[in-house]
């Protein structure tokens, strides 16, 4: 018999200074068995940091051609399209044909990223968005996982600070270059 999904309800009130969006946000978020905790924590800062109207997860793994996460227009076209991880170099080509913007949020090395996507054919690859979370701040906030949550986070300046219970976490999401190198 296979392993179910993991079902995590995770309450933030959301204060993104940089971009001026501040919301309360209830979130239920699935963990395949095959994916890390860094993996999920990831999901959820991107999505956080990508809040906008229309923003919404995908079914997961039982809809691998779809992105981790999507932003769509009050029509229902996609405008938005967020990986997390290590995507595949002809998944982010078909990303970029799909959608205007395209953003991957990684908690791996951004290099193996980078050196993925080395020689490879990517639509509109100069415009593909690479992001790397802090992953002393993500390994801080993943041993502080449980089912429930409920946690502050903001934004301010570029930095990230995380009220969850007693414990503030601090860390950022850099925005990488082709070269590697933050931008």
């Amino acid at each position: 018999m296979a392993l179910g999904a993991t079902i995590y309800t995770i309450d933030v009130d959301l204060a993104d200074a940089d971009r001026g969006v501040y919301e309360s946000l209830n979130l239920r978020v699935a963990q395949h068995p095959s994916e890390t905790p860094d993996y999920l924590m990831t999901q959820v800062i991107a999505y956080c940091l990508e809040f906008a109207e229309g923003i919404s997860f995908s079914k997961g793994l039982s809809d691998p051609d779809e992105p981790a996460i999507c932003v769509r227009d009050l029509t229902g076209v996609l405008q938005v399209w967020v990986d997390i991880g290590l995507p595949e170099p002809e998944r982010l080509h078909r990303a970029s044909k799909a959608a205007p913007r395209v953003a991957v949020y990684t908690h791996k090395d951004p290099m193996r990223l980078l050196r993925l996507l080395e020689g490879e054919r990517v639509h509109r690859r100069d415009a593909l968005e690479i992001y790397a979370v802090d992953r002393d701040f993500l390994a801080t906030w993943v041993a502080r996982l449980t089912r429930r949550m409920k946690f502050d986070l903001s934004i301010s300046d570029g930095q990230i600070y995380l009220v969850l219970d007693e414990a503030a976490l601090t860390g950022i999401v850099t925005p990488q270059t082709g070269s590697g190198r933050e931008a």
